[in-house]
């Protein structure tokens, strides 16, 4: 009976730690696979050659970018933001940077070059398209291998 009870326990255990990996709260930490923001700002693979890490977000993106970004904020900058909760054009520049960066250097990733950075300037034009365009970048970053 007592071994049942530790079976039991065990299991209510083991599936309470698998279930927290998955969702939000205290066991809960940001992304940091390979082709997320984090992991192009911490530099540990080389970057695209199309796109130097010193290529500056309004050179990339196109001179729309000028309303909402500074002139000079580079992409290794734009990848290692965290103002996205209260800035959703943080967010945006953030997740869309990345993005970018993975349409290079991953085959298979659903977005082309060209895709990106369309929707980019597209989603310029409100907070509420910011913080949309930036959640679906984000998915694919975070579904990428």
């Amino acid at each position: 009976m007592t071994s049942m009870l530790w079976c039991t326990i065990f299991c209510l255990l083991l599936s309470s730690v698998i279930g927290a990996a998955h969702r939000p709260g205290f066991l809960y930490t940001r992304s940091t696979g390979r082709c997320t923001p984090q992991f192009w700002s911490r530099r540990r693979e080389a970057w695209p050659r199309m796109v130097p890490e010193t290529s500056t977000v309004s050179n990339v993106f196109g001179s729309r970018v000028y309303e909402r970004y500074r002139v000079d904020l580079t992409l290794v900058e734009a990848t290692g933001r965290n103002d996205e909760e209260e800035n959703p054009f943080g967010g945006l520049v953030r997740e869309g940077s990345a993005a970018l960066l993975n349409s290079y250097a991953r085959e298979g990733f659903p977005y082309r070059p060209w895709q990106i950075k369309t929707l980019i300037i597209q989603a310029l034009v409100s907070e509420a398209a910011a913080a949309s365009q930036a959640k679906q970048f984000s998915l694919a970053n975070q579904a990428c291998f």
